[in-house]
Parts: structure tokens; C-alpha cells; sequence
């Protein structure tokens, strides 16, 4: 079963400058290493993906 995605920052009300806002990605890729941190253009949001643990 698929997990929903965890909305970090949601574009639509966000107010960071680009700079900001690449400075947050790579924060959250390094604090939520077992996340793919991504941009969801039907969320318009960036996203994190629990990665999947190989079987």
C-alpha cells in the first residue's frame, strides 16, 4: 500500500525567494535522509516520498 506524500512546503502560500527556497530543499534532504524530496507540480508543492526499503 502506497503511503500519501508529506507536503514540506506548499507553493501556493509560500513567500521564499528561490535562494530561500533551495537553501530549504537542501535542508530537507539532509534531515529526512529516508525521504526523496521533491518538486509535485500537480501539488504545486515540494513533496517527500517515503523511500521504498528494498526486498
Amino acid at each position: 500500500m502506497m503511503r500519501p506524500d508529506h507536503i514540506h512546503i506548499d507553493l501556493r502560500t509560500c513567500d521564499l525567494t528561490l535562494s530561500q527556497m533551495m537553501a530549504e530543499i537542501d535542508r530537507l534532504i539532509r534531515t529526512h535522509p529516508e525521504q526523496e524530496i521533491f518538486m509535485d507540480g500537480d501539488a504545486y508543492a515540494i513533496v517527500g516520498r517515503d523511500r521504498e526499503v528494498g526486498e
